[in-house]
């Protein structure tokens, strides 16, 4: 029927995540596909500073001050002042057993399937490491989903990224991560996980119990790294209630 308006794909099922420190006027440009959904914005840096958001998009605001009141002590596993972007540049099926650069700007996942295991470490503002958030975060997940047989795609980035920030600022936030990823990599690419974990937060739990048995050698940090790997989860849980032990969605 001419004149007819077809309902968005996913509309209800569907949330599109923003992180950001700037205005959000970059969203007039995107407002034909994003403003029949509902967007999720993370506030990172001064919570004091008001972001402008364009009218008439249905959205929630979130910044450090709503971290802190949700989770309380738990708060501090959650990074401050930290992300990163990673992309590869052909669609693809992940093999099983291969590791990959996860880009958190141009990244959709299931929550229900794999949520918990999306923590992007604890990096940032008073961490002597950032900008590897999305990338331990991906390596993490890719692990869970080879243990669970959960499928990972990867291909051309939907969205593009014009950088902001200063590469040699940059740099300074990345270059520890540059030497220990000499042993972070070969750490994931043997990893395997006991089959006595079935859900993505026992995968989790597991995996942080190995970061700290295997990877506290190279520096203190992935000590307190691996304590935040199972605060997050607790937190999870304890915001995520579940009536069984599939707390990932998967019912046994």
């Amino acid at each position: 029927m001419a004149g007819h308006k077809s309902t968005p794909l996913l509309k209800d099922e569907l949330d599109i995540v923003i992180p950001t420190i700037r205005n959000l006027d970059f969203l007039e440009m995107w407002r034909p596909f994003f403003e029949p959904y509902h967007l999720i914005i993370v506030q990172d840096g001064d919570p004091s500073k008001i972001i402008k958001v364009p009218q008439g998009f249905d959205y929630e605001l979130y910044n450090r001050n709503d971290i802190n009141r949700i989770l309380g002590p738990k708060a501090s596993c959650i990074s401050f002042k930290d992300s990163a972007c990673r992309y590869v540049d052909a669609v693809l099926t992940i093999p099983k057993g291969t590791i990959f650069p996860m880009c958190g700007m141009n990244l959709g996942f299931n929550r229900d399937l794999i949520g918990p295991a999306m923590y992007f470490g604890l990096m940032g503002d008073g961490q002597p490491i950032g900008r590897y958030d999305d990338m331990w975060a991906g390596w993490c997940t890719k692990v869970i989903c080879d243990h669970l047989n959960f499928g990972v795609k990867t291909g051309l980035p939907y969205i593009w990224h014009s950088k902001a920030s200063n590469p040699f600022v940059n740099l300074k936030k990345e270059y520890k991560g540059i030497y220990w990823q000499e042993d972070i990599i070969p750490f994931f690419q043997s990893l395997t996980l006991p089959k006595e974990c079935t859900t993505v937060q026992h995968c989790y739990i597991e995996l942080a119990k190995q970061v700290k048995t295997k990877l506290s050698s190279i520096d203190p940090y992935f000590t307190k790294l691996a304590d935040a790997m199972v605060t997050w989860i607790e937190a999870w849980d304890e915001l995520n209630p579940s009536g069984d032990d599939s707390a990932n969605g998967v019912s046994k």
